[in-house]
């Protein structure tokens, strides 16, 4: 986006990653700065249109400040509101004009709720495609990071400091228990090496590819934190487990599952409508559990790898094929032009 625009943030995302109540409080007046800071932007730039992507208890508060402007908003990729917070429907239809969804179940959603969404395709897809048909040949990238050994696993414990705390070390423990087969950690960026050396990765490689594709092109499976990360896994044809360890505890683990309005919380499950990668969250992410809904999936023909990789195909073909993005730019700027907005 900063490439597009030809200007640096006026806030960065890197100043906003908090994450869980505790990091959010601790961090309440750098956030509060920051929204003071996007609003007068805002009002300054008197921009034609205004579009949010995701984080709605940031962006909803930008919507609301740029309605009263009267200058139109706009939202894509939604916010997760069908998991939990339904109630911000209210927010959205009170301040936004249009939703372009990126993954397909969610229209459904807003028209139950009163209100119009659409599906333009998911960006992963064509990004996912094209850097897998770009991938090196695998000699050449065994022979680059020296990984000649074994056949590889990737370990890709989250992008925010806390969720590398929490997950790399289950990650590495429940790999350690499949000597044939060598763990490497994609590391995210912005995160330096000494963290994940301080946080269970152990001797473990880090590589830092510019896309986590281009190291699962060559991998027999993958651990992974929930996220977009998952997706791209199975995009990329990666057989996976989900993990999500969190404080590990069973009360916070009932507590999620009463907060949460759906019955999956990866992206290929929620997608397919149907558990095609095993998730282990909070109490069942420990070693023991994940390496044992590993293990068939990395074998080839085991009835678990099979109905993972059908799994794949039938999500891929929901997600259509569509630009995402060229799609949304089209539809607002067709609307900002005729003003039927």
């Amino acid at each position: 986006m900063a490439a597009a625009a030809g200007c640096d943030p006026i806030v960065h995302y890197r100043e906003m990653a908090y994450m869980g109540f505790s990091e959010v409080i601790r961090n309440a007046r750098k956030i509060a700065a920051n929204l003071r800071t996007a609003k007068n932007a805002v009002e300054m730039a008197r921009p034609d249109c205004v579009i949010l992507v995701d984080y709605p208890s940031f962006n909803l508060k930008i919507a609301a400040k740029a309605h009263s402007l009267g200058i139109p908003v706009y939202y894509y990729i939604s916010p997760k509101i069908w998991a939990w917070k339904k109630w911000r429907i209210r927010d959205i239809r009170r301040t936004v004009k249009r939703v372009f969804s990126i993954l397909p179940f969610e229209p459904e959603f807003y028209r139950a709720n009163g209100f119009d969404s659409t599906y333009v395709g998911n960006p992963s897809v064509e990004e996912v495609d094209a850097l897998m048909a770009a991938a090196e040949p695998r000699d050449a990238f065994l022979d680059r990071y020296k990984l000649r050994d074994r056949p590889l696993i990737a370990l890709m414990p989250g992008s925010r400091r806390s969720e590398i705390r929490n997950n790399l070390a289950v990650m590495n423990l429940a790999t350690g228990q499949f000597p044939q087969y060598r763990a490497v950690i994609i590391c995210a960026p912005g995160i330096e090496d000494e963290w994940y050396r301080a946080n269970g990765a152990g001797n473990l490689p880090l590589l830092r590819p510019s896309s986590a594709v281009e190291v699962l092109a060559h991998c027999r499976g993958a651990l992974v934190t929930s996220g977009t990360a998952t997706l791209e896994t199975a995009l990329a044809g990666v057989p996976q487990v989900v993990t999500y360890r969190a404080n590990g505890s069973k009360l916070s683990y009932d507590i999620m599952k009463k907060l949460l309005s759906v019955d999956y919380v990866s992206l290929p499950n929620l997608i397919a409508g149907k558990e095609i990668v095993p998730e282990r969250l909070l109490h069942t992410c420990t070693p023991d559990l994940v390496a044992e809904s590993l293990a068939p999936l990395l074998r080839d023909g085991t009835p678990a790898r099979e109905a993972q990789l059908a799994g794949y195909a039938e999500m891929r073909r929901r997600l259509g094929t569509s630009n995402a993005a060229a799609t949304t730019a089209t539809l607002i700027i067709e609307q900002l032009k005729t003003q039927t907005i």
